[in-house]
């Protein structure tokens, strides 16, 4: 048994490492980003972030629910009011040629592998909501808004990689990193848990009234 679980956390830690290497080489590889999630899955901090989640409002409702809506119809949605959540997602989305299924499937089997798949289900939906753009420093800013709002450990990891990419292929840029780091985790200290919404059965909502709701300041507000 030791022996076996010895080699578990050495196949993780590999697997992690492999991940965290790919993503320096080239951030928009999301599969490096899911290797490390795989990687990271079993250890303590993950466990840690995970009763932190419980202790927030809503979301140990959501995490008894299981709740995993069906994939958003972009056609369907542009067709909502243009200040609606529905329709603006769905712009950005054909504006970007965003596939609402790029994410890797997972089973889920336990508390944990529902929030990694409902994190990844809603992820564009935060982009919307935050108004980080898709860049790759926009991206580390809403990584850090999801550091704060979940504590899970996947975030630190990939902001330290855009931080030490930055820092040996464009230094030049570090400030502007740094200034969206530090945005996105004031936005999601503030916020009410974004893994706590059922986003999906509010589309029609104006979005600036359900940035109201969450307290959220979109990032624009901070940008010149």
């Amino acid at each position: 048994m030791l022996f076996q679980e010895l080699n578990r956390l050495n196949l993780d830690f590999v697997r992690t490492l492999k991940g965290f290497v790919s993503i320096i080489i080239n951030p928009g590889n999301t599969d490096s980003v899911f290797d490390i999630s795989q990687g990271i899955r079993n250890t303590e901090a993950s466990n840690l972030a995970l009763e932190y989640l419980k202790s927030q409002p809503g979301v140990s409702e959501i995490l008894e629910e299981r709740y995993l809506p069906p994939t958003p119809d972009l056609d369907l949605l542009i067709t909502y009011p243009k200040d609606s959540l529905g329709y603006v997602y769905a712009s950005k989305m054909k504006q970007d040629n965003f596939d609402p299924e790029f994410y890797q499937k997972i089973e889920v089997k336990d508390d944990l592998s529902y929030i990694i798949l409902r994190q990844r289900q809603s992820h564009d939906i935060w982009h919307t909501v935050t108004d980080f753009g898709t860049d790759v420093t926009a991206e580390l800013g809403l990584q850090s808004f999801t550091l704060a709002q979940t504590r899970l450990p996947l975030p630190i990891i990939l902001i330290a990689g855009g931080l030490l990419k930055t820092l040996l292929q464009s230094p030049a840029e570090m400030s502007r990193l740094l200034d969206q780091i530090a945005i996105g985790y004031r936005m999601g200290s503030k916020a009410k848990p974004f893994l706590a919404q059922k986003w999906e059965e509010h589309w029609d909502k104006p979005l600036a009234e359900l940035r109201a709701e969450l307290g959220v300041e979109p990032t624009t507000v901070y940008l010149p």
